[in-house]
């Protein structure tokens, strides 16, 4: 409902789109209700001169975190839209579709994913996080990673053993089998804040590496199991903060002189969770009482999705300014100050401090850039009702990650640990618990764009807006008119 309608049953639609300029790994996935959770699939974009800015990898090995369900999804996501039920999870984590020898289902032990590597070859591990709730830390035992890209965008080359990946993200790593000739396991573990944040299942899978010439006779030091790696806590939230602390660009981007410059506009986004009164009752009883609905939000504005026709194509048919009813400005700020990171507001406690700030407000909300305007962002994870870390993932743009930290967003402190010589360029940023992360980009493609976190039960509850991008003065920087086999939502009243 941002850029298009939903494609409707027993009918079809064709994207057509170009991958200029990037290189590496995407996604593609559905954005109805949750139906991502298995829906989805990779899309790898290799150098067109076949020429890498590291060692040419022997192999791709597409790697996809995910989740299986035995829920219907649509109820879950109804769910969670209608005020969060936090008993909705998953059955399990799965890597390439398949659960793993940790679980037991239906009486017989679940098949791994085994990648059979060839002594001193290396292998382009090319990682995607696909699942609804969680940030995942993955490990190959006896092996170290060099990450090389992220979200379609080279990184400089560095090494380590653990990677920290969040929904929506994409990582690059190669691994060079260079380890004894065995089996061994390489794990997903996902990772959640501790206690007294809701606590969920910890989710863990496993597949194998296993070498071509790995001895099997009864006699040698290669064992029947799978060597196992020793993973980080599930409530170390650290080590997620450290990887991405890590990541840095490659010199020399056209766009970093333009985001070195004059920022155009700025915006302080408070990410959060709070409840409205049902029935649209100006006041209520919070505190997770009955009279109210658990909602997440951007500057305590819920998004309200659209209900009769898509953003983009309302924009087609505006007739000044391109404005159209039913739309607000995102405010460039929370509506409040207070110690967004103190750890007292995490527990919901009827009559505590936290219900003056629960009271948020849906509204379909929107902010609009001149072409090639510079946009700051930053963004300030809460602990309102819950400390988790914020995946935020913006449509139709990259942006350079500046700088993270932990606790409140100090301007006067914070800017000057801004890395504008080679900060990484991504789609999503891990917006880090009870922390804060900045980021710049240039608004140089026009249309309407999705920005939201990629935990799936914020999305559903509201924590996302729409950033709209002028033409310019070019027909190539002009949206085009929408194409004839544009999906049309059945109840759009003309």
């Amino acid at each position: 409902m941002i850029t298009q309608c939903p494609i409707q049953p027993n009918t079809t639609f064709t994207y057509r789109f170009n991958v200029t300029g990037q290189e590496g790994t995407l996604w593609w996935h559905a954005h109805v209700s949750i139906l991502r959770a298995t829906l989805h699939g990779i899309i790898i974009i290799r150098p067109k001169s076949g020429s890498y800015p590291f060692q040419k990898p022997h192999m791709d090995v597409p790697v996809i975190i995910g989740e299986w369900w035995q829920r219907d999804l649509m109820k879950v996501d109804k769910n969670f839209s209608t005020g969060g039920h936090f008993s909705d999870n998953p059955a399990g984590a799965t890597i390439n579709g398949k659960l793993g020898d940790l679980y037991n289902c239906s009486g017989f032990v679940e098949e791994n994913f085994v990648l059979d590597v060839e002594q001193g070859k290396t292998y382009m591990l090319r990682l995607v996080n696909a699942v609804l709730f969680s940030e995942y830390y993955f490990k190959v035992a006896g092996h170290k990673f060099t990450v090389v890209g992220a979200d379609a965008n080279y990184v400089k080359p560095y090494t380590t053993d653990v990677v920290a990946i969040a929904p929506g993200e994409t990582i690059d790593v190669l691994m060079v089998a260079d380890a004894p000739p065995c089996r061994y396991h390489m794990v997903a573990l996902a990772n959640q804040p501790p206690a007294p944040d809701p606590q969920i299942p910890v989710f863990m899978s496993r597949g194998v590496v296993q070498y071509k010439s790995a001895p099997i006779d009864v006699g040698s030091n290669c064992t029947k199991e799978a060597v196992m790696p020793e993973m980080p806590d599930q409530h170390d939230t650290l080590t997620s903060f450290y990887f991405h602390g890590n990541l840095s660009g490659l010199a020399g981007h056209s766009l970093l002189a333009q985001i070195q410059g004059h920022i155009d506009e700025r915006m302080y986004i408070a990410l959060g969770k709070g409840s409205i009164c049902k029935g649209n009752k100006p006041s209520c009883k919070r505190g997770l009482s009955d009279e109210a609905i658990l909602v997440a939000y951007m500057n305590n504005v819920s998004f309200h999705l659209p209900e009769k026709m898509s953003i983009l194509e309302a924009r087609q048919h505006a007739k000044t300014n391109g404005a159209f009813r039913g739309v607000e400005e995102l405010p460039s700020r929370p509506p409040r100050s207070f110690n967004f990171t103190d750890p007292a507001l995490i527990p919901v406690v009827p009559g505590g401090k936290l219900e003056e700030l629960e009271a948020t407000r849906k509204a379909t909300t929107m902010r609009r850039f001149a072409h090639n305007a510079v946009v700051e962002v930053v963004f300030q994870s809460t602990a309102t009702m819950q400390s988790d870390s914020n995946p935020m993932h913006l449509h139709g743009h990259d942006f350079f990650v500046l700088a993270q930290g932990h606790g409140n967003y100090n301007p006067v402190r914070d800017v000057s640990g801004y890395n504008l010589v080679d900060p990484p360029l991504k789609n999503t940023v891990q917006v880090p618990r009870l922390g804060w992360a900045a980021i710049r980009f240039v608004a140089d493609n026009p249309g309407a764009w999705f920005l939201h976190c990629h935990f799936e039960f914020h999305i559903a509850m509201g924590m996302a807006t729409v950033f709209e991008v002028a033409n310019g003065p070019t027909v190539d920087e002009t949206l085009p008119p929408p194409p004839s086999d544009l999906p049309r939502c059945t109840n759009m009243k003309e």
